[in-house]
């Protein structure tokens, strides 16, 4: 079996960092992209344990922060050619959040974090992904767009400046526009080999601890809905399935369940004329911060 090269961001804990480790006992080289130095250092030791295998690399970025995508893209290709698989799993969906926040380049957080950075981070390395035998490009949305079916990536504003913020619309809205970025990106990649397909993940386990500050309520009611929900390592074998398997070398534009199954996201998301308009708006973004 020949070694490949992945990537997956937000790699430091949850389905990222089970992924990690079953790509790494599979012998293939994995860049855990973390944002948190620390974090990210007990998590690669973690990997190592459980993979048994030392063939893992942390790298840092904050998905939030262009310039820090660009840090790190550099900080790849400064040490490899090729890139074969590229996971966008690093995203963030605080539950506690009441009101946007903006990043240090002006930009509302979700989106800066769960759209704009995974389409800046594939452009700077296609390149790299293009001198893979097949590069594949994994994007993650959610289940949870199921019972939102008319909602619509705001042309406008998707940063909520001038309408109501909520944490749960943007989250969705930025899950959205990942499906919609993905049919757009296998377009993109058929001349170049780079295959793009998208996972739908519904709920997975969580440390709700994290959240600190958490009504004792909310807390209970997220401690019920987990007793039902995914391990993450269940979710983190259709991750590395989509891959790493061999079987799916050409496939490609698809959007799956967590049981590999391809689903459909509904008419306004596969739509040519919103897709374009989509990503005619977030390359706006791309191209103005990189003046």
């Amino acid at each position: 079996m020949k070694q490949k090269i992945c990537m997956i961001t937000g790699a430091n804990s949850g389905i990222g960092k089970a992924a990690a480790i079953k790509i790494t006992q599979q012998g293939h080289l994995t860049i855990m992209a973390c944002r948190n130095r620390e974090k990210g250092a007990a998590a690669l030791r973690e990997v190592k344990a459980a993979s048994g295998n030392e063939v893992v690399e942390l790298m840092i970025v904050d998905m939030s922060l262009q310039s820090s995508i660009r840090d790190l893209a550099d900080a790849f290709l400064s040490k490899y050619r090729g890139l074969d698989v590229l996971i966008h799993n690093a995203a963030i969906f605080d539950i506690r959040q009441k009101q946007a926040t903006y990043t240090s380049e002006g930009i509302e957080s979700v989106w800066a974090t769960n759209h704009l950075g995974p389409v800046l981070l594939t452009e700077l390395l296609w390149g790299a992904l293009a001198n893979s035998a097949q590069g594949r490009v994994i994007t993650i949305a959610s289940k949870g767009l199921m019972a939102k079916p008319f909602l619509k990536v705001d042309l406008e504003d998707p940063e909520f400046k001038e309408k109501p913020f909520s944490v749960e619309n943007a989250y969705y809205q930025s899950k959205l526009a990942q499906i919609m970025y993905t049919y757009w990106l296998a377009e993109q990649g058929r001349e170049d080999n780079i295959a793009a397909n998208c996972i739908r993940v519904p709920a997975v386990r969580v440390d709700i601890e994290k959240f600190g500050g958490l009504p004792t309520i909310l807390k209970k009611v997220y401690a019920f809905k987990s007793s039902f929900a995914l391990a993450p390592e269940e979710m983190a074998a259709g991750y590395a399935h989509l891959a790493m398997t061999v079987e799916l070398k050409n496939v490609t534009g698809l959007y799956f369940d967590e049981k590999m199954k391809p689903v459909n996201p509904g008419k306004y998301a596969q739509n040519i004329q919103n897709i374009e308009k989509v990503m005619k708006m977030t390359r706006s973004y791309l191209r103005h911060n990189s003046d």
